[in-house]
């Protein structure tokens, strides 16, 4: 649907969640924001450019907004059916957004050595599945401005989720689309139920995008798996997701002040258990993304500290009582 003149929001089924793309039409061309899985594309988005009268041919541009399969795994039919896209994603996320296989080992493998951490063996399956990818024709770094005829966009650099996660911001509708940057205290379910955890990645960089985009001041807040937001709404969800970080923060100290031996950081998640937040139990070890990452900040204000034992496991010990 048409949410803003000339910005379209086009929401399409993931199993039990949803991805939004975003088309940003001007009257020369058009970018795509994100291309979400292959049917993402042949049953619900070139459809919709059909229904609403937009030409195929007018998609001059899609910006993946970071390596994740659900935001790129359709890169493959868009570009088979609109050959003349050229397909953009953030420098540094460029060879996960190329190779599944790298994806896979390197964003979803990291914590196999350090904690024992792997995706089950049929999600691993689904994501070679429906992760469908192709060369990169641009690296993005930050500060690109598309004209599409009438009116630009730019590019944002918003890492955190991911090294070179990106965002689009639309300045006539002051609105922001910034695909998985900022993930507020839980991810949904399609009907708000409480999914996984916010699967952000390095903490500093995820508050520091948090603040770059409540500078932009923006009236709509556009992302992936949530509702949209608008007016006051925009302010309240980039809070909830700042909030989260802090409480990750809380949990840990306490934990990591009590324990009588160091821990991993799967170890911390799982004595934690719901004070992580209200998930069903086998999403709860996907908090290795956020704990980790908020871990490694604590290490970083002398806070904690880190050592690898011979058998590959980093574990945690609290140090802030003699910073």
């Amino acid at each position: 649907m048409e949410i803003r003149p000339g910005l379209h929001r086009v929401q399409a089924p993931l199993e039990e969640r949803f991805v939004a793309l975003y088309l940003l039409v001007g009257t020369d061309a058009a970018l795509l924001v994100d291309t979400g899985v292959p049917a993402s594309i042949t049953e619900t988005l070139l459809p919709y450019l059909d229904e609403v009268g937009i030409p195929r041919a007018k998609v001059k541009w899609a910006v993946n907004t970071h390596c994740d399969w659900d935001h790129t795994g359709g890169n493959r039919a868009l570009t088979e059916a609109l050959p003349h896209v050229q397909v953009m994603a953030g420098a540094a996320d460029v060879p996960l957004v190329e190779d599944v296989e790298a994806l896979i080992d390197s964003r979803y493998g990291e914590f196999i050595d350090t904690d024992g951490f792997v995706d089950p063996p049929e999600l691993t399956a689904s994501i070679r599945e429906w992760a469908q990818l192709v060369p990169v024709d641009r690296a993005l770094e930050g500060g690109e401005t598309f004209d599409l005829g009438g009116r630009s966009v730019t590019v944002l650099h918003v890492p955190g989720h991911s090294p070179g996660h990106v965002a689009v911001y639309d300045p006539e509708n002051r609105a922001l689309m910034i695909g998985d940057a900022t993930l507020g205290a839980t991810v949904p379910f399609a009907d708000g139920r409480p999914a996984f955890p916010p699967t952000y990645r390095d903490t500093a960089d995820y508050v520091d995008s948090i603040h770059a985009f409540r500078a932009l001041d923006a009236d709509l807040l556009l992302t992936a798996h949530y509702p949209v937001y608008e007016g006051e709404g925009v302010a309240a969800f980039l809070d909830e997701s700042e909030a989260y970080t802090e409480q990750v923060d809380e949990i840990l100290a306490g934990l990591l002040k009590g324990q009588d031996a160091p821990s991993t950081a799967l170890e911390l998640i799982r004595a934690a258990g719901p004070a992580l937040g209200p998930w069903p139990p086998e999403a709860l070890d996907y908090s290795i993304f956020p704990v980790t990452g908020n871990l490694e900040r604590m290490e970083a204000r002398g806070l904690a500290a880190s050592a690898t034992a011979e058998d590959g496991r980093r574990r945690w010990t609290w140090t802030g009582d003699a910073a």
